[in-house]
């Protein structure tokens, strides 16, 4: 029996649709994945379904909720957290950070079922309990600060369901957790809806995702559904090519590297010695040690926390080692004049809208280091280089005359690979650089880096908490666990046969 059916729903922000005629059922105590990449209207099709657009929206077409066309209601706000709910890709923007996580809970709880406010507490600590957050009662008084990101999707997991809701919507609700925090959620989510006989509106971008959790997938391009169908239809024969682009794109596990075009070169181009790095007199790296040979990639995983960027910061000296060597050609790095180091050894961070300069043109960012270290006999030689390095990353000549605010969050990171390249770096540390990108945008920049390796013989120092990510690019994996390595073996031994339980823990939650 369908609890949910979407039909015909149109979104416009005024003269810009973002959905466009999309239906869909949703049916009593299934999962649905909704899935789609950046853009493609899946979140503004949920928002629609609570009535949490801006009053910009302009919405057409019907969305009906048991016998009730949600369009037509006047006033939505008795509905939610009754009704339906919603738990959000990030908790901590999602939560008062002036207000304990019971508070909050608690107030859902009063506000919809009118109960007291020691029964209120009763409630969230039992809730608390269903969650799996350790030590319950304790947490009552806690405010999100003082969380996980874990167990802020937990708590806002418990607010969710806190009034019963027949239908519970999660928006992204692992893309911001460590591996191994996603699949608890994931398969605490799929615990509640069996055990509360609920429906689920599960929205990702990861394909990989959803085949863990749901029953029927809705595939969502430019704000319309390209294919739908159960989870073995869409899965099994995808008809859409788009369907089967995004299937193609996701890293996997049992996937075969692709083989090196350069020949193996044994040279070995950084060392590390014992380094480790504390703050306050919190140690966060613990004298870490590793070789990485020229033109070969050393994949560095772990969770949040595990002290994996901090050792990629002391690698490319923006950290000062508390102790420990490193040394880049047998020469210690620290002798190594700042400007020789710089052009030696780059980085690539996650969030390339951060890392570039919001008030430098595309040619500004890539000539001035140009002018910096001598390259190019004038500006127009320069210019003409900074082109050519676009087309390398794949952007038109045009782009440099615009600004980061003007490109999508792939194509700056495409800008920001072109700025590491400027000095032709021997060393580039990735950290996270592909993680906050759609699955097909990280296949083309993951492509990317593997061709230029190819070309340039460089080596990498990748940087990621994705094991199907790293199995792509890496020749060999180290895993860090709360500032120390914890095992190091070449990639196909350690995806083959890991002997760490970490290790093992990690795999054992890549979905597959």
């Amino acid at each position: 029996m369908t609890l949910l059916a979407v039909r015909e729903l149109r979104v416009r922000f005024g003269a810009v649709p973002a959905v466009r005629g999309v239906s869909f059922d949703l049916p009593e105590n299934a999962t649905v994945g909704l899935v789609g990449e950046s853009g493609s209207g899946k979140s503004a099709t949920a928002l629609a379904i609570l009535g949490l657009l801006p009053r910009t929206a302009t919405v057409s077409g019907q969305i009906v909720f048991g016998n009730e066309d949600l369009l037509e209601k006047r006033d939505l706000r008795s509905l939610r957290g009754a009704g339906i709910s919603m738990v959000f890709q990030e908790p901590m923007s999602s939560l008062n950070p002036v207000f304990s996580v019971g508070f909050q809970v608690a107030e859902a709880l009063r506000a919809h079922l009118g109960v007291s406010r020691s029964e209120a507490r009763r409630r969230t600590l039992r809730l608390f309990e269903e969650v799996g957050l350790a030590r319950p009662e304790a947490k009552l008084a806690s405010y999100p600060f003082q969380l996980s990101g874990g167990e802020q999707q937990r708590v806002m997991i418990a607010m969710a369901i806190a009034c019963e809701p027949r239908l519970l919507i999660a928006d992204e609700p692992t893309s911001a957790l460590d591996v191994t925090v996603q699949k608890q959620i994931l398969e605490l989510i799929a615990e509640l809806q069996a055990r509360r006989r609920m429906s689920v509106l599960f929205i990702t971008h990861d394909l990989g995702l959803v085949g863990e959790v749901a029953d029927r997938v809705v595939v969502m391009r430019q704000g319309e559904i390209r294919e739908q169908g159960s989870l073995d239809e869409v899965f099994g024969a995808p008809r859409d090519a788009y369907t089967r682009m995004l299937l193609a794109s996701r890293p996997r596990l049992d996937q075969p590297r692709r083989p090196r075009v350069q020949p193996a070169d044994d040279r070995v181009l950084l060392e590390a010695r014992g380094l480790a790095k504390s703050f306050d007199g919190v140690t966060a790296v613990k004298g870490a040690s590793f070789k990485l040979a020229r033109g070969r990639t050393l994949g560095l995983v772990g969770e949040s926390g595990s002290g994996k960027t901090t050792l990629g910061l002391l690698v490319a000296r923006l950290h000062q080692a508390s102790a420990g060597e490193a040394f880049l050609h047998g020469r210690e790095t620290r002798s190594l004049p700042p400007k020789a180091f710089k052009r030696a050894v780059q980085v690539v961070f996650q969030n390339p809208y951060a890392s570039l300069n919001p008030r430098f043109s595309v040619s500004q960012t890539l000539m001035e280091p140009m002018r910096i270290h001598d390259i190019g006999a004038g500006e127009a030689e320069r210019r003409t280089l900074a082109a050519d390095l676009l087309a390398k990353v794949g952007l038109p000549a045009a782009a440099l005359f615009k600004y980061p605010h003007e490109f999508s969050g792939g194509q700056r990171q495409r800008i920001a690979i072109a700025r590491a390249l400027v000095l032709r770096p021997e060393l580039l540390v990735c950290d996270e650089a592909v993680s906050a990108l759609d699955v097909s945008i990280q296949a083309q920049l993951l492509k990317l880096l593997q061709d230029l390796q190819d070309e340039y013989a460089m080596s990498y120092l990748f940087i990621s908490h994705d094991l199907a990510v790293v199995k792509s690019m890496a020749d060999e994996v180290m895993v860090m666990k709360d500032g120390e390595v914890v095992e190091h073996a070449p990639a196909d031994e350690l995806y083959a046969a890991p002997r760490h339980p970490y290790t093992q823990a990690l795999l054992a939650s890549v979905p597959r």
